[in-house]
């Protein structure tokens, strides 16, 4: 009789939630914008904004959106990644590098060779940026922003 017994092997997050291509609907989209702290729009400008989506992946766990990330942009020469949000409570199990992964799969495989991609990245996502190969353009250009109201 044989001692070996079978070791059950880790899960991944793959295990345990799905990922969609898709764009996330409104109210999913202005759930997580407002749950994980992200500036929050009217609903009239989330409706127009997510029209302009590009490529976008959700993370769903029974039924609920809990992660996403898009890409957006003119089609062929610029275009940024926008949106990446997981849920507080489902943070730290790769969700956020894997939306990232699919972005930038997408990227890869879709955009035109010379297509710019950028985004601005809180601290200390960058870090996780990095690792798919975007660095900071500073001090050779700097981010900035201009809110409407």
């Amino acid at each position: 009789m044989s001692s070996y017994k079978a070791v059950p092997r880790a899960c991944t997050w793959e295990d345990i939630y799905d990922h969609h291509k898709r764009t996330p609907d409104v109210n999913d989209y202005m759930r997580l914008r407002r749950t994980v702290g992200l500036t929050p729009f009217s609903r009239t400008a989330a409706d127009i904004g997510l029209e302009g989506t590009v490529f976008a992946v959700v993370v769903v766990i029974n039924g609920q959106v809990v992660g996403m990330g898009r890409l957006i942009g003119d089609g062929g020469c610029f275009f940024q990644v926008t949106d990446i949000a997981v849920q507080p409570d489902h943070q730290g199990r790769g969700l956020g590098k894997a939306i990232m992964t699919a972005i930038m799969e997408y990227v890869n495989t879709t955009l035109p060779e010379t297509a710019y991609v950028s985004l601005i990245a809180d601290v200390p996502a960058n870090t996780l940026n990095e690792q798919f190969g975007l660095k900071e353009t500073a001090p050779r250009s700097v981010g900035m922003s201009y809110i409407v109201g």
